[in-house]
């Protein structure tokens, strides 16, 4: 899977750093990883693990929710990422998320980044199992008897 789909990861790059919200929607995990670089005196960036929305308007409500101290962005960037979670870090997207964060005056938030993508890749194994035992899929082709 993580051979098929070319990605351009130099506008990748730049939309993590340069966006301030950003939405990376997976293949693997149901969940998307919601990224809002926006801080202030009291309040730092937020990268939390979020459910599926039906729609950008139900994206931005529940951002709102999440973060009521803030206005809501003119636009949530989103990256759709055809790969395996660890793809993440071999590109070194991870690490322009962790940085960009970091490098705003925000070491432990970028530090609870990594408990993130445990959960992530928690969620993908649980994931890949429920694919190869059948759990919540259905087979294209009947068992053959």
């Amino acid at each position: 899977m993580d051979n098929i789909y070319h990605l351009d990861y130099e506008a990748i790059l730049n939309t993590v750093r340069r966006s301030e919200v950003v939405a990376f929607r997976f293949v693997t995990v149901p969940d998307r990883l919601l990224i809002d670089n926006r801080s202030s005196e009291t309040e730092g960036p937020m990268v939390k693990l979020v459910p599926r929305v039906s729609s950008a308007e139900e994206r931005f409500k529940s951002l709102k929710m999440l973060r009521p101290r803030f206005r809501l962005p003119k636009k949530i960037s989103a990256i759709w990422w055809p790969r395996y979670i660890g793809g993440l870090v071999e590109s070194g997207v991870w690490d322009a998320i962790t940085d960009r964060i970091a490098n705003d005056g925000h070491p432990d938030t970028a530090r609870a980044c990594d408990d993130i993508l445990c959960e992530l890749r928690k969620m993908e194994r649980a994931e890949m199992f429920n694919a190869i035992g059948g759990e919540g899929y259905r087979t294209l082709w009947p068992v053959s008897r």
